[in-house]
């Protein structure tokens, strides 16, 4: 089903750039202008240049943020800082990291794979895209002509013939491997024999592709396939496209879907901007649809409590902060059949029983009169409770909603019905890096 080929990846050059861990950066859709101005501090050749540029007052047509970074890819291969392989390669990437006080290792293998269309079910989406990020990065593709950050995707191994491939390839030194900072360090071999690529793509050929992360990036890819085929300058050139132009192929990083480092954050749901009628009538609502229980902020044993009540259970249940002063809310759905008259056509019984698609569709879009998939300033997005709590003790945000991470397995289930989740479902955490093995479109 899917295919995958070797690139001459970019790279920075370790004779110039002794510590890579000062110059990667996050992919564009974790920077906050903080984090942002920070990275161009950290080091005058971070990737944040060329991956998610500074907007500038003055920007124009002929001078902006993406012009600014295909000066600086341009400025940068002239000078050595970066750097092409020579010999066509797939990419194995081991990505350590800290979580909740231990140390997790994610084995990904970061390759070019051919553009399919989502009805094809090839490469198979979870969750919905917004137009702002994805004009932003095919804007981006227009004019950098590169990958700059691999969408991340998963794929199904049962025999586990691909990892023994990988794991054989690791047994030698890497021709990459980065300082640990922030408790983050990463290792990188060039996988380059070519019967060792074709041994690898064919035991991943006949498996779906499931985008954990990076819908807008291949989104945009798509987009922009169609676009550089409908403007070719001439109708002969159209015809004498071969299907194997650059721009028929996307880099993702490619995760087996039961690594033990493929962990999975909720995205919690902060809420501002409800008007005083709505918020004062929301538990009223709320006990149409459901059972509440309110559990002191304050009391001992709170949060230990409601993680209790949420584990384990195939009952939906919802966990909520700033609608009772200072209780907990923790709802148990009653009214199914309402429920599901409340959500959008055309979806399958899972989709309706996910508590981010009833917090998303119904709490907020109906009861609540806001629409999260439009709304970027009423509602945020944090993957710790406590982040989440203290925001809304400060004022910053009325509510907040806890939601439960999904499995990998659900993730692919709700792809294979061919439904998606609402965005900001999932947090595939850490992220893939950008910066440290990129793809040219020319």
């Amino acid at each position: 089903m899917a295919e995958i080929r070797p690139f001459h990846g970019l790279h920075y050059n370790q004779s110039v750039i002794s510590d890579l861990s000062r110059v990667i950066c996050p992919p564009y859709d974790v920077i906050s202008p903080q984090l942002q101005q920070e990275l161009y501090t950290r080091n005058e050749h971070n990737f944040i240049r060329i991956e998610y540029g500074r907007k500038l007052p003055q920007d124009d047509t002929g001078d902006n943020r993406y012009t600014r970074s295909a000066v600086v890819l341009e400025d940068w291969l002239r000078q050595g800082i970066l750097e092409v392989d020579g010999v066509p390669s797939l990419y194995l990437h081991d990505h350590y990291f800290q979580y909740r006080e231990r140390e997790y290792h994610r084995r990904g293998l970061i390759v070019l794979v051919r553009l399919e269309e989502w009805d094809t079910m090839v490469v198979r989406p979870h969750e919905g895209t917004l137009a702002g990020p994805r004009r932003d990065r095919l804007d981006l593709l227009w004019t950098l002509q590169a990958n700059t950050s691999p969408v991340m995707a998963m794929y199904e191994d049962p025999g586990q013939e691909a990892s023994l491939l990988l794991a054989a390839e690791a047994i030698r030194p890497p021709m990459m491997r980065t300082g640990t900072l922030a408790g983050e360090r990463h290792e990188v071999w060039a996988i380059t024999e070519p019967g060792t690529i074709r041994s690898i793509s064919d035991c991943l050929a006949e498996q779906p592709l499931y985008i954990a992360d990076g819908h807008h990036r291949y989104t945009s890819a798509l987009t922009y396939r169609r676009e550089r085929r409908t403007y070719s300058p001439t109708s002969s050139e159209k015809e004498e496209a071969s299907g194997d132009e650059p721009f028929d192929f996307v880099m993702m990083t490619l995760v087996d879907l039961s690594d033990p480092g493929l962990i999975i954050l909720a995205p919690h749901r902060l809420v501002r901007g409800i008007s005083r009628p709505l918020l004062d009538g929301l538990l009223a609502k709320l006990e149409a649809f459901f059972e509440i229980e309110r559990l002191p902020f304050t009391g001992p044993g709170v949060w230990q409590r409601v993680d209790e009540l949420t584990a384990g259970t195939n009952e939906v249940r919802l966990v909520c902060f700033g609608a009772a002063g200072n209780d907990v809310l923790l709802l148990r759905l009653r009214d199914s059949a309402g429920i599901g008259t409340m959500m959008p056509s055309f979806h399958s019984p899972m989709f309706e029983r996910l508590d981010v698609t009833i917090t998303d569709h119904v709490i907020l879009e109906k009861l609540l009169e806001i629409d999260p998939s439009g709304d970027e300033t009423g509602v945020a997005y944090c993957q710790d409770r406590q982040e989440a709590i203290n925001r809304v003790l400060d004022g910053e945000y009325q509510l907040t909603f806890f939601l439960e991470p999904v499995n990998p397995g659900l993730v692919k289930a709700v792809a294979d019905s061919g439904d998606t989740m609402p965005r900001k479902s999932t947090y595939f955490y850490p992220k893939t890096p950008a910066g440290l093995v990129f793809n040219r479109l020319v």
